[in-house]
């Protein structure tokens, strides 16, 4: 048992789950067994604040000293960086393997820098996504190797960033850059796109309740953390009007984009869900509001708006409901809550007076907070079948 075994042992013992024999039988045999050897927090804060300073550390080095190193002696360093940091991780992986998984996520950053800076030095800059393309093989071989949490973060976050590099410089050879095809709303809003669904995708990889395996884990948190900022991107740019527009993007390179923003996802999703990833299918309908206005005359929808994102957290409540996740239940609510407030700021407070505006502001805080808390327990008791509290 983790830790609080006594008190759930107390509460499982007066629910009549347990005799007071067998309770006293089993608190006795708990506290006979040897306890964990488990890092306390400080020491987990501590080796990973190291490795960043260690990475930060080499980084500072290696762009202080790289003018005055010849160009043998600046490829050998890189090698050296990452053979040495993937080294000492495998030494020290049997006494500490806490520092190994530090050292290897090290490892496989100051690979990325050296790709990169062996591109400089090689003058190979032709076409530098192709430098995130072998940053990802290189956290993607790693995490088929290790097994650990920051190869597959890497492989994450480096694997949509070389599309989207990809995706940019498709734009600027048949554009004036990014800018000069910003009049097709798909120079924008797909890449925009491809990240809020990828997003999902992360989020969606528990697929049901209790604990989630560790790279499950790491992909919940990346969706997370990336869910609502790809959100407003996608309120932003399909709300964005050019001033002057430029002709579109090639009907073949515009098909290109959406099936590769639309179809990475869903992709992954069947990877991580198999059959039970159509909620992003509903995801992608719930896209073609914000699609219709990105192609229309990009003015303000209105209530129409508030609504259409209102409905987007009630579906994220009702998959994670569906799933018996709390994480996309509290999502969902968040989306609601921020929703409703910037309703109340953009389209209400300014027909009120300046002191009606902010009562109405308490009242929405105070009333509207406390019946949304209510409503969230209750969805997240659904959720983790626990019935309402």
């Amino acid at each position: 048992m983790g830790d609080g075994w006594e008190s759930r042992l107390e509460r499982w013992r007066q629910a009549g789950l347990i005799d007071p024999a067998g309770a006293e039988a089993i608190r006795a045999w708990e506290r006979a067994q040897p306890s964990p050897q488990r890092l306390r927090v400080p020491v987990l804060v501590a080796v990973a604040l190291g490795g960043v300073l260690v990475a930060a550390g080499l980084l500072l080095f290696v762009s202080t000293h790289w003018e005055a190193l010849a160009p043998a002696q600046r490829f050998a360093l890189l090698l050296a960086l990452v053979v040495g940091l993937h080294g000492g991780a495998a030494a020290v992986e049997e006494r500490f393997p806490p520092l190994a998984v530090t050292l290897h996520g090290v490892g496989t950053v100051t690979l990325g820098a050296g790709i990169f800076l062996a591109g400089q030095l090689f003058h190979l800059e032709a076409h530098w996504p192709l430098g995130l393309l072998l940053w990802g093989l290189g956290a993607g071989l790693g995490w088929g190797l290790l097994r650990q949490w920051p190869q597959l973060a890497l492989l994450a976050l480096v694997g949509p960033a070389w599309l989207i590099s990809e995706w940019l410089m498709a734009v600027n050879g048949t554009t004036q850059g990014l800018q000069g095809g910003s009049g097709d709303p798909t120079a924008v809003a797909a890449p925009v796109a491809g990240l809020l669904l990828l997003s999902l995708s992360y989020l969606g990889a528990p697929t049901g309740p209790g604990p989630t395996a560790p790279a499950r884990r790491v992909l919940l948190w990346l969706g997370g953390l990336g869910l609502l900022p790809a959100g407003l991107l996608w309120h932003l740019f399909t709300h964005w009007a050019p001033g002057t527009p430029p002709p579109p993007l090639p009907l073949l390179l515009s098909l290109c984009g959406w099936a590769v923003a639309l179809g990475t996802p869903l992709l992954l999703g069947l990877r991580l869900r198999g059959r039970r990833a159509w909620p992003l299918g509903v995801a992608i309908g719930w896209l073609l509001p914000g699609l219709a206005m990105a192609w229309g005359s990009h003015q303000d929808a209105g209530v129409f708006t508030y609504l259409w994102w209102a409905v987007g957290g009630l579906l994220l409540v009702a998959w994670g409901v569906m799933d018996g996740r709390s994480e996309r239940v509290n999502f969902g609510a968040a989306l609601i809550a921020i929703d409703v407030l910037t309703f109340y700021v953009s389209q209400v407070m300014d027909s009120l007076g300046r002191s009606a505006s902010l009562i109405g502001l308490g009242v929405l805080f105070l009333g509207g907070g406390w019946g949304l808390e209510l409503l969230r327990r209750r969805f997240v008791a659904r959720a983790l079948g626990r019935g309402t509290p």
